[in-house]
């Protein structure tokens, strides 16, 4: 079969060269894509926004099936055009996807669910969001009601900045915001595949790092690093989810007419009272894609048809390579070197994200997030250092990275306790 990616990061990376390792599939192409995903699928030039566009193209390349990895084109549309011209995709609906795209939807839908999660409210007046504010008091959280490429969360126990940040969500009429209550505990990622018949089928956990800087400080981002598996998180910890979270919330969507397809992401505290949702993704996570896949044994197509997958007992670790200024102004253009010698280091996979190939056949940056450095090894504590060890190859002018991702997690004694 030939499958079609849609997207241009390190997650499509990632799906790529799991797809180009699956023996159903013949031949990959990949719209618009990398300096790393042209390495292993035919490229085309395209706005993933456009969803006749997409829908297009999965014509014009015949693909046997579509593959829509970014939330954006999932929004706009994407998978309903495709959907309507009879061509296979994986991914859910603009409606249902609206799981993502408003936060004050999803909260709306876990609450008719009865799915644990923090008490909110959405506004769209200023005066009123600050009003909750103080009703919830620090750590205060501030979101973005619609799509912010993972940036649109503020958590600060500084008022000031809180006060900002609804500022800032609500520029013109018509802008929403959600203010809720902080929940207090480690976090974890968890996908889950749905198909059109309601099968769920689980990925193994990961935990991700959305700051800047190590010891989460910073702005928040699309994500620096993450990691698999969690040998702190409770033993009965995906079984809780799928029957607490995202069984409630698959019925929910269908009883509103918005049956879910594709990939749900389920974003978690894990408090003292047990798990809630922090937040609905309505595709795969980005950079914890990049270590799930890494572990991932069967092949992905019978995954994304909701069939049961088979794990390596590995670890993986992921390392994001940032540009100078990112998050708030990434520089773009520079040569990255070092890549092959990353490469060669045992373990490792170097996943491009923000690359591209210029005039001269130069790898160069092209976006905020570089490079997702991946590594495996029989625990956190090899195929971090494994990571770390290709990251110091790579060769960036003003490159950023955090030098704690997984830290606490492959250190002795980590799965007796929590972070």
């Amino acid at each position: 079969m030939k499958v079609l990616v849609v997207g241009s990061g390190g997650r499509e990376h990632a799906l790529c060269l799991a797809l180009s390792r699956d023996p159903t599939v013949g031949s990959l192409a990949c719209a618009p894509g990398n300096a790393g995903t042209a390495e292993l699928a035919e490229t085309f030039a395209l706005d993933v926004n456009d969803p006749v566009a997409v829908a297009a193209l999965a014509e014009r390349v015949r693909a046997d099936l579509t593959v829509i990895g970014p939330e954006a084109p999932l929004v706009a549309g994407a998978a309903d055009e495709l959907r309507r011209r009879r061509l296979p995709v994986f991914g859910p609906s603009a409606a249902a996807a609206q799981i993502e795209g408003s936060k004050a939807f999803a909260k709306s839908v876990m609450n008719a669910a009865g799915v644990p999660t923090a008490d909110g409210r959405d506004h769209t007046v200023v005066e009123a969001a600050l009003a909750d504010l103080d009703e919830f008091g620090p750590p205060y959280v501030v979101k973005v009601d619609g799509l912010a490429a993972g940036k649109g969360v503020t958590v600060t126990g500084d008022r000031d900045a809180a006060v900002a940040a609804v500022r800032a969500a609500l520029p013109t009429e018509g802008s929403r915001v959600v203010i809720e209550g902080y929940l207090a505990g480690p976090e974890v990622s968890l996908f889950a595949v749905v198909d059109e018949a309601g099968q769920v089928e689980p990925l193994v956990p990961a935990q991700d790092f959305k700051r800047i800087g190590d010891g989460d400080t910073g702005p928040n981002t699309g994500g620096m690093g993450a990691y698999t598996p969690l040998p702190w998180a409770p033993p009965d910890l995906v079984d809780t989810v799928l029957s607490t979270v995202v069984g409630p919330t698959v019925t929910e969507l269908g009883h509103r007419g918005t049956p879910y397809s594709g990939l749900l992401y389920v974003g978690l505290a894990l408090t003292a009272t047990g798990p809630k949702v922090i937040e609905f993704n309505a595709r795969f996570g980005d950079p914890e894609t990049q270590s799930v896949l890494a572990r991932l044994r069967s092949p992905l197509t019978r995954l994304l048809a909701a069939e049961p997958a088979e794990w390596s007992d590995e670890a993986a670790v992921t390392v994001v390579v940032a540009a100078a200024g990112y998050p708030a102004q990434p520089r773009l253009g520079d040569e990255i070197g070092g890549l092959a010698q990353a490469a060669a280091v045992p373990g490792v996979t170097v996943l491009h994200a923000g690359t591209k190939r210029d005039a001269a056949g130069r790898v160069v940056s092209s976006g905020g997030r570089v490079l997702g450095i991946t590594a495996t090894g029989t625990d956190l504590a090899a195929a971090r250092a494994a990571a770390y060890e290709a990251v110091d190859q790579i060769r960036l002018p003003g490159a950023q990275f955090r030098t704690d991702i997984a830290a606490w997690a492959a250190t002795p004694g980590a799965a007796s306790s929590s972070p």
